[in-house]
């Protein structure tokens, strides 16, 4: 059975792979799209599951893992034509596979609970539906716990890992700029968001240790905060890194209305 890697991958702004961009120039999501769009190729098989930690789900005292047969889709984005609020994405989820998340993490003493009724926000379903546009693999998707304590969703995405040997693939679905009053300006925030997405790169590529403790203490980085005024984009990549023992590469890179972006895969 496979071994599947852990991704960390830029999931755009709302809806905006099915639509007419009308905030910046047509083109600004093209290459992030198509990057999307041949992922799935790059792997060595498909997955029989997919693990997706999303940016747009927090929970308070645990965190939680979608247990639904067939989850709805959660149209948790603002101001956008009609027809993105009509999107589908039919994936199964796997209750299966979310008892055994909730057990691997509880045995590893994280509180985890499962929630039938939660379904997949816009972090989950509009990158999947590029990725894996026949929406015929069974998803769980697990939240982040709201004090976005780095360390703690290491030792996650630690527990996680062994998921990773069964053809499952773990996914962490944030972006790694996520300053959005500069990010909708399409300007001054370039050498900003270059300085901060060189520290996050080089700092992927360290022995595992090292990566953990610089990935901990990510606010001491180069325009960190101006970068992630609130880091719930980047928290998804703690999980992701916790589940490698791997050095990561940057498997994709990109400047999208005035900023630097990239992924980021372990194994």
């Amino acid at each position: 059975m496979a071994k599947q890697p852990s991704l960390y991958i830029p999931h755009g702004g709302g809806p905006c792979f099915f639509m007419d961009w009308t905030f910046g120039p047509a083109n600004t999501w093209d290459k992030m799209e198509n990057w999307l769009k041949t992922l799935a190729s790059t792997l060595k098989q498909q997955p029989s599951a997919i693990i997706i930690i999303s940016a747009h789900w927090e929970t308070k005292d645990q965190v939680c893992v979608t247990s639904g047969s067939m989850p709805k889709l959660i149209y948790d984005y603002y101001g956008f034509p009609a027809h993105t609020y009509e999107l589908t994405y039919p994936s199964p989820g796997s209750p299966k596979l979310a008892k055994q998340v909730v057990e691997q993490l509880n045995n590893d003493d994280i509180v985890c609970e499962t929630d039938s009724e939660r379904g997949f926000d816009h972090g989950v379903f509009i990158p999947l539906k590029l990725i894996y546009p026949a929406a015929n693999i069974p998803i769980v998707q697990l939240s982040l716990r709201a004090d976005l304590d780095p360390s703690f969703h290491i030792r996650v995405g630690e527990s996680l890992s062994a998921f990773r040997n069964k053809n499952i693939i773990i996914v962490g679905s944030g972006m790694s700029y996520h300053n959005l009053n500069k990010f909708m300006k399409g300007t001054g925030a370039e050498d900003e968001s270059l300085a901060f997405n060189q520290w996050l790169t080089k700092s992927c590529l360290l022995e595992t240790q090292e990566r953990n403790r610089q990935l901990i203490k990510w606010y001491l980085a180069p325009f960190a905060k101006v970068s992630h005024p609130r880091e719930e984009h980047l928290l998804p990549l703690m999980v992701i890194a916790g589940s490698a023992t791997e050095k990561g590469k940057t498997i994709y890179s990109d400047q999208v209305m005035g900023t630097h972006i990239s992924a980021i895969q372990f194994g």
